[in-house]
């Protein structure tokens, strides 16, 4: 049995992962989460009463605040999940990214160095992405780990500098680190702003489906539940000081999600008036420094933690979308309370 803080654990990963350990070990569990918009306590709902689970709301930010949960929880492993993520939001609000994402980790690093120091069997593992490589033309190999960092906007420039601290701590303070640098997530209780929940919904509600530029854009799609499943051996097999990539091995362009939707929907849930989804397509201004592709290559994970990703797209997508509509109330709670579906991170916003 292990004792694990996760940091940001009712946001859409966080909260994956949560379920997934509870269901499957019998680690104890401590969700830390500011409840900012995109956290729901909703998403953990089930486990209010499960004898391994605690939350805790609270700052990353708060550096006596964290150190009298390590203290008072003694974890052997810390995940950080807790970050900005909304690439529109973070043009409009860069601080807000930079407070959260960099001087956040800053933060539980210190903090877990201090507490490294009475348990050296302790781990900090720090969740990213993709985005830290920067963007691929249609010709280029894929990203691995010692791809060279190069982001594009504040969002991923705030989780790059978060990496290069995590890794630092490491090299520098001999701090047990292990970073996961993964591609687009999808699936069950992903707030309604990322494109897959945001065309479901708007097919629901016959609104328009927005696609930026026009929508060749490439990326690399991964089920949730197969992300957590591979955070998981990185917890338990992982190598302290590296880094894994992980990626679902399904390129698609954003256009091609969006009408795959709208296929899938139109079996599903047909339209009254006997139209395809498809025809609430509408293009729009493209999204500043919008990458234009990236792909993930999963060798290294595969090989060493003998992990790889169970769902297809054409799975993956299918539950998802089954789930969004078997749970409308969930999502329609947090249009009315906090997401109107309006269009960020316009340059001259």
């Amino acid at each position: 049995m292990k004792r694990i803080i996760v940091t940001g654990g009712c946001g859409f990963i966080g909260s994956n992962f949560i379920i997934n350990q509870l269901n499957k070990t019998n680690n104890k569990v401590l969700n830390l989460d500011k409840l900012t918009y995109a956290g729901n306590l909703d998403n953990l709902k089930s486990l209010i009463s499960h004898k391994n689970y605690s939350f805790v709301e609270g700052d990353i930010a708060d550096y006596e605040f964290i150190m009298s949960i390590f203290n008072n929880f003694l974890p052997d492993t810390i995940i950080n999940f807790a970050a900005e993520t909304h690439v529109d939001r973070s043009i409009d609000n860069p601080n807000a990214f930079i407070n959260t994402n960099v001087l956040g980790t800053l933060n539980l690093l210190q903090a877990s160095l201090n507490y490294f120091k009475l348990n050296s069997t302790f781990k900090f593992i720090q969740i990213s992405t993709d985005e830290v490589f920067g963007s691929l033309n249609i010709d280029q190999k894929p990203f691995i780990e010692l791809s060279p960092y190069s982001p594009s906007s504040p969002y991923s420039a705030s989780k790059a500098s978060s990496d290069h601290l995590v890794s630092s701590w490491n090299k520098t303070y001999g701090l047990p680190t292990i970073i996961s640098n993964c591609s687009n997530n999808y699936g069950p209780l992903q707030f309604t702003e990322k494109l897959i929940p945001l065309i479901i919904a708007n097919c629901m509600d016959q609104k328009t489906l927005p696609i930026y530029g026009d929508g060749s854009n490439l990326r690399d799609w991964l089920f949730v539940e197969d992300h957590c499943e591979a955070i998981s051996l990185i917890i338990e097999n992982g190598k302290i000081g590296d880094s894994y990539n992980i990626g679902g091995d399904n390129e698609i362009k954003n256009i091609d999600i969006v009408i795959k939707i709208c296929s899938i929907l139109d079996e599903l849930k047909p339209r009254k008036n006997k139209s395809s989804y498809k025809d609430l397509i509408t293009f729009v201004e493209d999204r500043p420094g919008h990458d234009f592709r990236y792909a993930i290559d999963s060798s290294k994970i595969k090989a060493e933690l003998n992990w790889k990703p169970v769902e297809s797209f054409e799975t993956g997508i299918f539950k998802t979308i089954e789930w969004y509509l078997d749970n409308e109330p969930w999502w329609r709670k947090i249009q009315k309370k906090h997401y109107n579906q309006q269009r960020l991170g316009l340059r001259d916003s």
